[in-house]
C-alpha cells in the first residue's frame, strides 16, 4: 500500500485584497465613528466594503500597468 497524499497549491493573495480583512476595518471605523454620535448601519458597511475592496483592487492593477511601463521605458536593453 502505497501513501496517496496530494498536495494542494493554496492560492493567495495580498492581505488588502481580502474582503474579511477590509470588512473588519469597515466594521472598526463604524465603532470608533459610533463613538463620535455618527451611526452606520450594517447594509451602508458592506456597501462601503464593497467598494473599498473594488478601489484598492484597481489601484493595484494601474499601479502594476504603471511599473511595467515605466521599467519599459527605462530599459536600457531590447527585449529578444
Amino acid at each position: 500500500m502505497g501513501n496517496d497524499t496530494t498536495a494542494t497549491v493554496a492560492e493567495t493573495k495580498p492581505w488588502y485584497l481580502s474582503k474579511g480583512v477590509i470588512g473588519a476595518l469597515v466594521a472598526a471605523a463604524a465603532i470608533v465613528a459610533g463613538f463620535f454620535g455618527v451611526k452606520i448601519d450594517p447594509t451602508t458597511q458592506q456597501v462601503v466594503a464593497d467598494q473599498a475592496t473594488a478601489v484598492i483592487a484597481a489601484g493595484v492593477a494601474l499601479g502594476g500597468a504603471v511599473l511595467a511601463l515605466y521599467g519599459r521605458l527605462k530599459a536600457t536593453k531590447l527585449i529578444g
